[in-house]
């Protein structure tokens, strides 16, 4: 149980830390965030997200969820930030 705690803990705490950068990425419309950075990190989350759910494992599974979420959002504004209004 203890354990399982400590997981759900670091869950959150990894979640928490992309919220800023997601919200200020909508904000913007846009995001500095490395294009290579945002394929890979949304790539290796959905896929550990399928594994997580392949092996039954709860936190793993929605915490690859959550972050591929934010970072899927993150490549959206990257490859098509929203125009500017002069």
């Amino acid at each position: 149980m203890i354990v399982e705690i400590l997981g759900w803990v670091g869950l959150a705490i990894l979640v928490a830390a992309w919220i800023p950068q997601t919200w200020e990425t909508i904000k913007a419309g846009d995001t500095p965030v490395n294009i290579a950075f945002i394929i890979m990190y949304f790539a290796s989350s959905f896929t550990l997200a399928v594994y997580s759910v392949m092996i039954g494992d709860t936190v793993f599974t929605v915490l690859n969820v959550l972050l591929s979420i934010g970072s899927g959002i993150n490549m959206y504004y990257k490859l098509y930030p929203r125009e500017t209004s002069l």
